[in-house]
């Protein structure tokens, strides 16, 4: 997989995501580790907390990944994507349990963020040059 040249505006927003991966990691693991016990929904065969740090622990070598491994940006935003896409059902567990976390304390609150999700599996895709690389493919 070769990488892909990116504009300073993806770059801008590859390090974004990638410092928004560290923070929320930090946050996995200290402020914020019952709010994100409340996202995993209770069909995961794991321990709410073993699932919120081991995340943590992924959200961290993500956003390293994001900042630092440039040379393979294109797998690192894949990977991402990916992740975006894993935790999307404790999202949507969020909403139809109700679960107050994160200050979403109603349902359309709660409905909205749903659909930044999508978002970040963009951003993360075509931040690190990820749209590029699948749309070239032959």
């Amino acid at each position: 997989m070769e990488n892909t040249q990116t504009t300073k505006m993806q770059d801008f927003f590859r390090i974004l995501l990638g410092i928004f991966m560290i923070t929320a990691a930090f946050g996995h693991f200290t402020f914020q580790r019952q709010d994100f016990q409340a996202q995993v929904p209770n069909w995961i065969p794991l321990g709410k907390d073993l699932v919120v740090i081991l995340s943590g622990i992924v959200e961290i070598a993500l956003g390293l990944s994001m900042l630092f491994l440039t040379k393979y940006k294109v797998q690192v935003g894949i990977a991402l994507a990916v992740f975006y896409v894993l935790v999307f059902p404790g999202n949507i567990a969020q909403y139809l349990n109700g679960t107050s976390a994160f200050g979403l304390d109603t349902d359309q609150a709660r409905l909205i963020r749903l659909f930044f999700q999508p978002v970040l599996i963009f951003l993360a895709l075509w931040s690190t040059g990820g749209i590029g690389y699948f749309r070239n493919r032959h």
